[in-house]
């Protein structure tokens, strides 16, 4: 058994860990990422351990000292992991060590690694929450823009799939803006809930060095320390809560990116996805697929099943710490890598995606978009509504079968179903006076439209600056 084997197995062992036993454990291979976050965790706690008196400055100071170097490594390529250090904790304090001798030992002094890695995740995350904000930032950026551009473009709404109401392109498109509008404060929701340091609460009770857990978690950028170190070292409700935040906005990219593998049909051709987020077919010559989007929705899957592995595998796990704890990265990491990447493409798709206001229009003529207007209509002239419903009702009937849209219909016709209705009828249903109507506050009227997106410009403006996002 080597020297380090020995450290990291303790003196309890006749035995190394057996080979497979090393492979099935480490966790070296995927969580390189952390490191960053370790070595300034690592750094801090050497600071404080000396400003306490626990270990000598000089001491301290070469421990920071080596981790820079390691950070340096690390950063350079140079650094070599490998399985049999198990995690990053081990290698990296390894490797400092080797820089700067018997003064490394003493690093680990008033802490445990169970409190050591949630530490280094927790920064992690909110360390990523952040990077992900500022891509739903980027992405509802792009969808106002959007919306603003075509504002006066109407089209039919839907409800069941079928032709609702009349209603304009930036109404559609801003309810996806108030969706991750809901992803972003839900991720600022857990970044606060995350405010908390696990540092010092060592294995599972403490420990008995005089350490200042206040001032190591106010130096890593922590609201204070955690309450309970049993709870601290057990925790992951921060790594579940992120996969479930993650999963939830996925589900909002998922029905856009639905909507708009819809849209871009040649049934309905309301838009038209650039080329260069598009591909073709091995067979077929004439066919524009809207690969992106479908595999966004098809992504959202893994989403899910993220969530529920992590899920699963806190079920019943008993306190404190157990190495069933080690499996929560690699779903968290997914997690954060599939929504990253989706977010960064989804926001130039739309933004290079054009929209076809003459098609959606004609769609809009169709379908009888206007017939809650006439039912309105006829409400407004002293009729009852559930009696004007059943009118309309009749109307639309009538029109399907002999093949006229409500515009149609003749005064004659009109009147046989109702003497309430006058000349104005025309005006009253026509596809602008119904959107115009619609003023009520979040609406699809033009002027509650355009409230809605000062509105949003406003939340992008004053969030940003406020967790620095500009």
């Amino acid at each position: 058994m080597t020297q380090q084997e020995s450290k990291s197995r303790s003196g309890r062992f006749d035995l190394p860990a057996n080979e497979l036993v090393e492979n099935f454990n480490a966790t070296i291979t995927f969580e390189q990422r952390v490191c960053p976050f370790d070595i300034r965790d690592s750094q801090v706690h050497a600071d404080m351990l000396a400003r306490q008196g626990i270990i000598p400055r000089e001491d301290a100071d070469a421990i920071i000292r080596g981790l820079e170097q390691v950070g340096e490594e690390i950063r350079a390529g140079r650094f070599v992991f490998s399985v049999k250090d198990e995690d990053i904790h081990m290698a990296i304090e390894k490797r400092m060590t080797e820089i700067v001798g018997p003064a490394g030992g003493r690093l680990h002094t008033g802490r445990s690694r169970n409190d050591q890695t949630t530490t280094s995740t927790k920064m992690y995350l909110r360390h990523t929450i952040r990077d992900v904000q500022k891509a739903i930032r980027e992405l509802q950026s792009v969808i106002v823009r959007k919306a603003k551009s075509y504002d006066d473009v109407i089209m039919p709404g839907y409800t069941h799939m079928q032709t609702g109401q009349p209603i304009l392109f930036a109404h559609w498109m801003m309810a996806f803006f108030w969706m991750l509008e809901r992803d972003f404060t839900r991720f600022s929701d857990l970044y606060a809930r995350m405010g908390r340091c696990p540092l010092g609460s060592a294995a599972l009770a403490g420990t008995d060095f005089p350490i200042d857990r206040a001032y190591t978690a106010a130096e890593l950028g922590f609201d204070g320390p955690t309450e309970n170190s049993i709870d601290a070292v057990s925790d992951r409700d921060h790594m579940v809560e992120f996969n479930a935040a993650a999963a939830m906005c996925y589900m909002h990219l998922s029905r856009l990116s639905e909507e708009l593998v819809t849209f871009s049909t040649q049934d309905f051709k309301f838009v038209e996805l650039s080329d260069d987020f598009c591909t073709g077919s091995s067979i077929m010559p004439q066919k524009k697929n809207p690969d992106i989007a479908e595999k966004v929705r098809g992504k959202t899957g893994r989403m899910y099943g993220n969530l529920m592995a992590m899920l699963t595998i806190m079920k019943g796990i008993p306190l404190a710490y157990n190495t069933d704890l080690s499996e929560d990265k690699e779903q968290v990491f997914d997690s954060i890598d599939t929504l990253e990447t989706s977010l960064a493409i989804m926001a130039p798709m739309i933004d290079k995606m054009r929209v076809n206001g003459e098609k959606m229009r004609a769609n809009a003529e169709l379908g009888y978009a206007n017939a809650t207007d006439l039912a309105d209509y006829l409400a407004k002239k002293g009729i009852p509504f559930r009696e004007a419903h059943h009118v309309v009702g009749a109307m639309v009937n009538y029109g399907i079968k002999h093949g006229k849209k409500l515009d149609d219909f003749t005064m004659e016709e009109y009147k046989s179903f109702s003497d309430k209705i006058e000349e104005d009828i025309r005006e009253e249903i026509s596809l602008e006076t119904c959107v115009r109507a619609r003023r009520s506050y979040g609406g699809t009227a033009p002027e509650a439209v355009a409230r809605q997106i000062a509105n949003a410009e406003k939340v992008l403006d004053d969030e940003a600056r406020t967790l620095g996002l500009l």
